[in-house]
């Protein structure tokens, strides 16, 4: 039990210190949004101090003093008030955060689990038959392919499937003839236009997932239990699924867990390039327009789902390996 309460602790420390980063980072940039809006205005005439006052009450933009903005931040934090978007008023944070999330999370979440699971698979086949032909062109091919930045393989997919074989959309979640509804048409172009950005996460994170797999299961069969398995006679399949490949898969855990926290901040730079309309290109879209309350819930909303997969992993290991509960009760 000690090394689960110590988990919970640790937990709200962590969440409090990011609640309280998240206020203050985004008052570290500089300028006012009020400002920035003001000053497309000021080039059809002059702007009154009493106009740009009343813009910063309209957006509800912080006054007083450091302190007592953050007061007033965690109570509206307790409530599930996140305020009123600059970059998309008069809607509110919450409204604008739910309507990119469903984006993100089937895309980027879908894309993600199917390349761990694909390259755990392959990592596991590759150190079965470590040295031979599959194992040294996998492991050289998607090294290779991991190394590409997203938006450089978003930019080549875009220019060979997009100008030189027009066969995918340039950029977009539907098209733009459709409405987000149920129906079969808005479905389908929504899978559609998906096929490229699916692409790019899946080709340059395919390869993480089979060299830690890989390297890890190579470890695995050199130790004690597995030749005692094989002197026993057990066959190859069982050696490798129930022995080698289940030990081998508890230390990437933890790094599958916090890659299925960060599916909530979305692949920046992927929907960027496509302009695809998931929490990647919210996040950029705030920072540009220096949207406060959207950048805080979207930096908090990130921030708690990376802790919350840590702390799901941190447990999941604990239960499957009872020397973690041993070593935390030492």
């Amino acid at each position: 039990m000690r090394y689960f309460a110590r988990k919970i602790g640790f937990l709200v420390l962590t969440i409090w210190i990011a609640v309280t980063l998240n206020f203050i980072i985004p008052r570290l940039m500089p300028g006012n949004p009020a400002q920035a809006m003001m000053a497309k205005y000021a080039q059809q005439g002059p702007v009154s101090p009493e106009q740009e006052r009343s813009l910063e009450l309209m957006l509800g933009f912080p006054t007083g003093s450091l302190w007592s903005q953050y007061w007033k931040y965690l109570g509206n934090l307790m409530h599930g008030d996140l305020g009123v978007s600059y970059s998309y008023f008069p809607q509110s944070v919450s409204s604008v955060i739910m309507n990119a999330l469903p984006w993100t999370l089937v895309l980027v979440g879908m894309v993600t689990v199917l390349q761990f699971i694909v390259g755990t698979l392959l990592g596991v086949y590759a150190a079965w038959n470590r040295g031979k032909k599959f194992d040294s062109s996998a492991t050289v091919l998607l090294s290779f392919t991991s190394a590409f930045p997203y938006f450089w393989l978003a930019l080549a997919l875009i220019y060979f499937f997009g100008f030189i074989h027009p066969w995918f959309p340039l950029s977009g979640g539907y098209a733009g003839t459709l409405t987000p509804t149920f129906s079969g048409a808005f479905w389908g172009s929504a899978l559609y236009h998906s096929v490229l950005p699916a692409l790019t996460i899946f080709i340059t994170g395919i390869g993480g997932s089979l060299l830690g797999m890989r390297n890890n299961m190579i470890n695995t069969l050199g130790e004690d239990y597995i030749l005692l398995a094989r002197a026993e006679g057990l066959k190859n399949r069982t050696i490798a699924v129930r022995y080698a490949a289940r030990n081998a898969l508890l230390p990437i855990v933890t790094n599958f867990a916090m890659s299925l926290g960060m599916v909530v901040g979305g692949a920046l730079l992927m929907e960027t390039v496509f302009a695809y309309p998931g929490m990647g290109y919210l996040l950029a879209t705030a920072v540009s327009n220096q949207d406060y309350p959207l950048l805080q819930a979207l930096f908090l909303f990130i921030t708690i789902s990376v802790l919350l997969a840590n702390f799901v992993a941190d447990i999941v290991a604990g239960l499957l390996d009872p020397r973690l509960r041993k070593g935390a009760a030492t």
